[in-house]
């Protein structure tokens, strides 16, 4: 009998913050003129639409921010937590990709695109990712815990190990994205093998 593999380990969540870098109602001007931000905490911040190409984000938590169509060309998201916020459309594609790596919990993550990120052991926790596009994505050993995923593009994603046992609504073909290991539940499999036009009862 083969050992079970041991699961991809992911960074710790950011959980420390100077008190001068927790900030609250930021607006879009006030990230301007500076290129890095290490250890900071943005609390109920608006900034929809901002341009935040080739900054640097590190260890840092959004928390109650609105995010809805912010440009990311060539940012770096590295460690970066978001918590209950608006991310609509943001294309994380365009990333950076040294070091990239994101925990979403409670966010609304509609049309966004991680097409072609790497970014095993990712964690979305009641997220809503409908139409979100994860094409050529390695997400081997994510957790996809209580989202919905209705019309989300997997193709030829990695998918190795991830757990969908809680997520709903998700189409994955299995003969276009490595599934190996996958976890899923008897109803979440009706969204493997509906292209065989099979019946589960």
């Amino acid at each position: 009998m083969k050992p079970r593999r041991k699961p991809l380990s992911t960074a710790r969540k950011p959980d420390y913050f100077p008190e001068n870098q927790v900030v609250t109602g930021w607006e879009a001007r006030h990230l301007a003129g500076q290129p890095e931000f290490e250890e900071y905490h943005f609390i109920n911040c608006d900034f929809t639409g901002a341009d935040l190409s080739h900054k640097r984000f590190a260890d840092c938590r959004f928390e109650r921010c609105n995010l809805a169509g912010v440009r990311l060309a060539g940012t770096a998201l590295q460690n970066v937590a978001f918590a209950e916020c608006k991310l609509l459309g943001l294309q994380f594609t365009a990333c950076r990709d040294m070091l990239f790596g994101v925990h979403f919990d409670h966010c609304q993550l509609r049309y966004a695109s991680f097409a072609g990120r790497h970014m095993p052991a990712t964690r979305f926790v009641h997220c809503a990712l409908d139409e979100a596009d994860f094409a050529d994505a390695n997400l081997s050993e994510s957790v996809f815990e209580a989202c919905s995923l209705a019309g989300a593009v997997f193709q030829k994603t990695q998918l190795a190990g991830a757990d969908f046992t809680t997520a709903t609504g998700f189409t994955i073909d299995p003969e276009s994205n490595p599934l190996r290991t996958a976890r899923f539940s008897l109803p979440g499999l009706l969204g493997v093998v509906a292209k065989y036009g099979l019946v589960v009862e």
